[in-house]
């Protein structure tokens, strides 16, 4: 079945032949009858777990999971976009830009657009459903039709050689699909008097699974219709042996019942269609609750809880969630949509793990009470679980039921519960995950969306009232945090208290304290909710519980925690897993974990009455985060003179320190902000200046500069006074990374007053340097050698490796600037061995990037070209970076009159990765740009296709703010009047 639509052409004629991905077989895709090669098996893998969502978006993590399950690539994230664009490049027509492609970005992950599009898996769905329709209705012939054409989709196994547990999930999904299928073509040939067809294929499919009681049963059933009554009954038996030998159980009601219609030679049982249901002689039973109040913000959830299960077996849904999140509510709206498809009752049953006046129900308790709604009651005298649950199970082997099992402890409370009919639809919610149990489909159910809140406040508090304070409804919606509990109770107290208006509410909430006090009303509470929770807990939980409460930022992960409670990560990473299991932490992403706010403020609370545990978790902290920065940092230990020393690491290297604060993303400058607040003026100053180097590697200019403001904030009370000049040279180097180098020199000029104050002779050097790297900027080369000079002896007077490098850099580019090529070489060469010692990628990429921008400017492109390769080869495996589409053009211009189409080629893939990069955290964005543009231009000149150049030097001089950047404006203009002044080949003498 096709999607409508149309797709245009690359030629931008009329519509193209339509796409057509094939995945019951080895992966396929074709446009038309032409084959689409989409790569190696893992890019397949990812174009399967983007087309199998459905037009959903997919977030990176969910995307690693799927592909690379529990060994994602070191990359992270990052990794993805490369197989993206192999795969856009593949699917879409030529020129599609990628807000117009099959796959679209966006909201940290992809999705993939199903428009214009044909997916054999949709189309076997449809005609799965109309085989369904026509054999409901009695028609067995085209029944028949329709299930052949579904299994001819079938071209072997599904996702063949896919890696990736969402492939592996499907595959196993689809061959169970396929094999009912078979089994529904094979039923109608039986009911249509042509058993004789099915016997070979139903003893393939009865060996592959000997176990399956249907399964074996159609065959029971062909084979009698053959006039092999024998050969039914001993197949038969072999089942019986099978089961009490493998399972110690005996057959089901159903295969026993074909068993005795075979005996009997009943042909109206065994001839005239599926086995009867024997009649009921009860009334169907009902003890659903009312499901109470609007419920509002679930439309996915309660869609999936509502969906038609297999009809063939027990289907068994868990819905988890922290205290008050709503999962009693969600439970109770979907049975009473679904109450309709169970002829035989809807059961409910509160297990009562959470409650604080009654203890939690036994199973057998529980089970009594079920037999009893349906009309067992000689079983009330049975105290064996066994017994009760064999009961249970007879009583309920020929019923189709919903059974909604309410706030469970764990799944061995659970598990003795479960029907046995086919059929039979089993929902549970528990605090817990319940992992144990066997269940087709799992919901985590999360706070609100902002709107779903608002909604059901709005409906709450009513229109009226809501319309008059706007804001002050937001605002209360934002501080119940989507917990729909929170928000019940705070309509509850507007509801009840005419007199209050909602911003007068909002004042009574402000602070944790208050917050958790006011979200309560009568015998409704959020904080006892999450006591209960909590006081269940063994000790050690409850210990991670509080300690993690004095987290200063949104999430955590293993390292952290491991460093707040004095442990190995693997024990820490069990003990948040634990957390997670009863819904006190939230899981994001992997490896990632988060406290919902109003579960915050209450593990805060928790955490005050152990005061005795704050002051050694929390120094620990700040000693992880301070090791992290210092090891990340390409300034090495020589940058670092003062303060702790890092004793027994948690991490593997510096670039697992890098990872690790890739992580903490936006969070750090809370850290420190943290440290400032609790007066630990010492380790704020100490991480904000080892976040400096992350910070402007990574263009977070804005996180670094409010780090350091605030860590100015307490500079003065620190022990350390080396940190009054190094937080200003941090100031400064962030000016100049943001071309603000008019305003650089002033904090420098300030670092270097007070360094040679104190005697701090490496921050003396660093403000040194930095004043020299400023004057070079300003055009003003020749000024800054002496003070470049002077840094560079002092910064190897104190063994600085990295200053020394840097040093020597910036004054071989002003050696080059002069035509002092060989002095500029010199610098360059020592510059490297420094960078060489560190082993940092970024520092060998820079300085062989100098060395090959001399050999370019010469005319020494072979040279060149191996020096930028080194250099691109250092920092390729990174995020997208300026840096590496500034060599990736300059390798374009290297290549140039060697082999044009390479460089084209070259400068295409930088202006792609151009792209991808962030105007915001690139001050030369546009730049870079021009000059890759101009690049561009040249090269296409050089190939004698002047149009094309001239295309380039035109968007180079279109780029926003042109003008500003002088040199490359004026590379523009003199490539487009080559353009003009030369109608054949065209060439530039100057390479550089």
């Amino acid at each position: 079945m096709a999607v409508q639509g149309s797709q245009r052409s690359a030629t931008g004629g009329g519509a193209s032949e339509r796409l057509r991905i094939e995945m019951l077989g080895p992966v396929r895709v074709r446009r038309g009858t032409t084959p689409v090669d989409i790569g190696p098996a893992r890019r397949q893998a990812v174009l399967v777990a983007l087309v199998l969502r459905r037009n959903g978006p997919v977030g990176y993590a969910r995307l690693l999971d799927d592909v690379w399950g529990t060994h994602p690539p070191e990359s992270g994230h990052r990794v993805l976009p490369s197989y993206v664009f192999a795969l856009r490049k593949a699917l879409d027509p030529q020129g599609t830009k990628p807000g117009s492609s099959v796959i679209r970005g966006g909201g940290g992950g992809y999705r993939f657009v199903l428009d214009d599009l044909d997916l054999d898996t949709v189309e076997l769905e449809a005609h799965a459903r109309a085989a369904r329709r026509a054999k409901d209705s009695g028609d067995l012939a085209t029944a028949t039709d329709r299930f052949t054409a579904a299994l001819a989709l079938f071209r072997g196994e599904p996702l063949a050689g896919l890696p990736g547990p969402h492939a592996r999930v499907e595959r196993q999904r689809l061959t169970e699909r396929r094999v009912a299928l078979q089994a529904g073509r094979l039923e109608c040939l039986v009911g249509l008097g042509r058993a004789g067809e099915t016997l070979d294929e139903l003893a393939v499919l009865t060996a592959a699974a000997p176990l399956d009681e249907p399964l074996l049963g159609l065959r029971m059933r062909a084979l009698y219709a053959a006039d092999r009554q024998g050969d039914a009954l001993r197949a038969f038996a072999d089942m019986r042996v099978r089961l009490a030998d493998e399972l110690g159980v005996d057959p089901g009601p159903q295969l026993q019942r074909i068993h005795e219609a075979v005996l009997r030679r009943d042909d109206t049982l065994l001839l005239n269609g599926a086995p009867a249901r024997p009649v009921r002689s009860r009334r169907p039973v009902n003890n659903l609750p009312g499901a109470l109040g609007h419920i509002d913000g679930r439309a996915r959830e309660l869609e999936l809880l509502t969906a038609p299960s297999p009809s063939g077996t027990v289907s068994l849904t868990t819905v988890d969630g922290t205290a008050g999140v709503g999962k009693t509510t969600l439970a109770l709206h979907a049975a009473h949509r679904l109450r309709d498809d169970f002829p035989d009752g809807c059961l409910y049953a509160g297990l009562r793990a959470h409650n604080e006046e009654q203890r939690p129900l036994t199973p057998q308790r529980i089970l009594r009470r079920l037999l009893r709604s349906l009309g067992e009651p000689s079983h009330e005298s049975l105290n064996d679980l066994d017994e009760l649950t064999a009961a249970w199970c007879t009583t309920t082997s020929s019923l189709r039921l919903l059974l909604v099992l309410d706030d469970a402890a764990n799944a061995r409370q659970v598990a003795p519960l479960l029907p046995a009919g086919p059929g039979s639809r089993v929902l549970v919610t528990s605090r817990r995950r319940l992992a144990e149990l066997d269940a087709d489909l799992r919901i985590t159910l999360e706070p609100l969306e902002a709107d779903g809140a608002a909604s059901l406040l709005r409906r709450l508090v009513g229109d009226a009232r809501a319309d008059e304070e706007p804001e002050a409804m937001g605002e209360l919606a934002r501080l119940c945090d989507g917990l729909p509990l929170a928000l019940r109770i705070v309509g509850a107290r507007l509801q009840t208290r005419p007199t209050w208006t909602p911003a007068f509410l909002v004042d009574r909430m402000t602070g944790d304290e208050d917050r958790l006090v006011e979200l309560s009303a009568g015998d409704r509470s959020v904080e006892a909710a999450f006591h209960l929770s909590y006081d269940q807990l063994p000790p050690q939980l409850q210990r991670a519980f509080r300690v993690l409460g004095l987290v200063p930022t949104t999430e955590v992960d293993k390292l952290a925690t491991a460093a707040m409670l004095g442990c190995p990560p693997s024990e820490a990473e069990n003990v948040l897993e634990g957390l997670v299991d009863v819904s006190l932490l939230q899981q994001p992403g992997p490896g990632r974990y988060r406290f919902h706010d109003l579960v915050r403020a209450h593990a805060r609370r928790c955490a005050r009455a152990v005061p005795e545990e704050h002051a050694p978790a929390r120094a620990a902290l700040f000693r992880l985060y301070l090791e992290a920065g210092r090891l990340a940092s390409d300034w090495g230990p020589g940058g670092f003179p003062t303060g702790p020393r890092a004793t027994g690491t948690m991490f593997s290297d510096w670039q697992h320190a890098e990872r690790w604060l890739d992580a903490a993303g936006t969070e750090l400058p809370d850290v420190v902000a943290h440290a400032a607040e609790l007066g630990e003026a010492d380790h704020a100053c100490w991480i904000a200046e080892a976040l400096v180097d992350f910070f402007l590697r990574r263009g977070h200019y804005h996180e670094c500069r409010a780090t350091l403001e605030t860590a100015f904030g307490c500079a003065d009370e620190a022990t350390d006074r080396r940190m009054a000049p190094a937080l200003r040279s941090g100031m400064g180097m962030i000016d100049l990374y943001q071309n603000r180098f008019e305003e650089a020199p002033a904090w420098f000029a300030t670092a270097l007053e007070l360094s040679r104050r104190n005697g701090e002779t490496r921050e003396e050097a660093r403000a040194l340097a930095g004043l020299g790297a400023s004057a070079f900027n300003l055009g003003r080369g020749e000024e800054a050698i002496p003070q470049l000079t002077d840094a560079l002896a002092l910064s190897e007077r104190v063994n600085d490796r990295w200053l020394t490098g840097m040093a020597l850099s910036l004054l071989g580019s002003i050696h080059h600037l002069h035509g002092r090529i060989e002095a500029a070489l010199d610098c360059f060469g020592l510059a490297y061995s420094h960078a060489e010692t560190s082993g940092r990628p970024n520092l060998l990429s820079q300085t062989l990037y100098c060395i090959a921008e001399v050999h370019l400017g010469q005319g020494r492109n072979r040279e060149a070209y191996g020096l930028f390769r080194r250099a691109l080869d250092q920092v390729a495996q990174s995020t997208p970076t300026f840096q590496q589409a500034l060599l990736l053009t300059r390798l374009g211009t290297a290549r140039e009159t060697t082999d044009p189409d390479e460089a084209l080629t070259l400068h295409h893939e930088a202006l792609a990765l151009h792209e991808r990069l962030d105007p915001l955290k690139e001050p030369q964005y546009d730049r870079l740009e021009m000059d890759i543009r101009c690049r561009l231009g040249q090269t296409y000149v050089t190939a004698g296709r002047l149009h094309e150049g001239r295309e380039q030097f035109l968007a180079a001089l279109a780029v926003p703010g042109a003008p500003t950047h002088l040199f490359e404006y004026a590379r523009a203009e003199e490539g487009l009047s080559r353009c003009h002044a030369e109608p054949e080949d065209g060439c530039f003498g100057d390479q550089a």
